[in-house]
This record gives structure tokens, C-alpha cells and sequence, in this order.
């Protein structure tokens, strides 16, 4: 995939580990853990979007209410659940706007099990990435996680919230 760095394996048994005994990750960013630091590319006081630790995709975010909620039909009102996904369309577009970008997927994944924060996944499938390495495959780590240092997501982070309007 042109533009995107190389890819590494991804430690699942680690991974495991850490969403199902650790604290939840999105309340320990929103907390300052320093443990779970990510760069985040918007924040207000309902909502924050960071990019996430182990992309499959460069410019992989992920959005989330700050608030510990577990289910955006139970949990959410109408109007809260609009203006949420109105900040997904926003950092979505940002994303857009930054990198080369053939289609913006958007979904939004955890289980009671591990992850059960609500939290929306944005990953830019870059432009001529072959069919059969597109959707499903392109986002899941166990083909790969890409090799991305500190600065670079940083200067990522800066780029994409500079673009993002409200």
C-alpha cells in the first residue's frame, strides 16, 4: 500500500490481556493514565478521538463518548447519539482531508468481554490497495499492525485536527 509503512506482527495473547484485565482504556485515557496516552485529535467535554495505539491503517481513530457507556441504544439519547456522530463525521472528514483516502470504514466494535467502552473505529483505506486486501481484511490486526513511531503519529495528530471543523 503506497504511503503506508511497513506492517509487524501483532502480540494478540498481550492485547488480550490488557482489554480483559486492565482498566478501560478509553476512561484511562480520558483520566491521563499514562499508560494508556494516545494522540488525540479532538476532544470537547462529551467526546474524545484519538488515533489508535496498533493501526492497521494510517490514520486509524478512534471516537468515543467520555462518559463510561456501554451501549449507544440503551445509553444514548437520540440527540446525544446525532451530536456524537457528528463529531465521527468531523474527525472522519478531517481524516479524509489529510491522507489519500479511497473509502472512510466506520463501525463500531467491543463486546462485554473486552473493549465494552462505546467507541466509534475510523480507518482510511488508502487509495489502489487490492480488493482482496480491502473491508475486513484491511482492518483486522492479525494481518499486521503498522510500524508507526511517536513523532510521526504525532505530527499526524496535529494534521488531522487542524482540519477538523465543527
Amino acid at each position: 500500500m503506497d504511503g503506508q509503512p511497513p506492517k509487524t506482527a501483532f502480540d494478540f495473547e498481550q492485547y488480550e490481556r490488557r482489554v480483559r484485565q486492565g482498566p478501560c482504556f478509553v476512561c484511562a485515557l480520558v483520566s491521563g493514565d499514562p499508560d494508556y496516552r494516545h494522540h488525540v485529535v479532538y476532544e470537547d467535554d462529551e467526546t474524545v478521538a484519538f488515533l489508535t495505539r496498533n493501526p492497521t491503517l494510517l490514520g486509524y481513530c478512534l471516537v468515543a463518548p467520555k462518559r463510561h457507556i456501554q451501549s449507544w441504544i440503551q445509553e444514548m439519547e437520540q440527540h446525544e447519539f446525532l451530536r456524537f456522530q457528528g463529531v465521527v463525521y468531523a474527525v472522519a472528514s478531517a481524516v479524509a482531508a489529510t491522507l489519500p483516502t479511497e473509502r472512510m470504514y466506520s463501525m463500531s466494535l467491543g463486546s462485554q468481554q473486552g473493549n465494552a467502552h462505546l467507541h466509534w473505529h475510523l480507518a482510511p483505506l488508502p487509495p489502489g490497495v487490492p480488493y482482496h486486501q480491502q473491508q475486513f481484511y484491511a482492518l483486522m490486526a492479525e494481518n499486521g499492525v503498522l510500524t508507526v513511531d511517536d513523532d510521526a503519529q504525532s505530527a499526524l495528530a496535529r494534521e488531522v485536527r487542524s482540519r477538523i471543523q465543527l
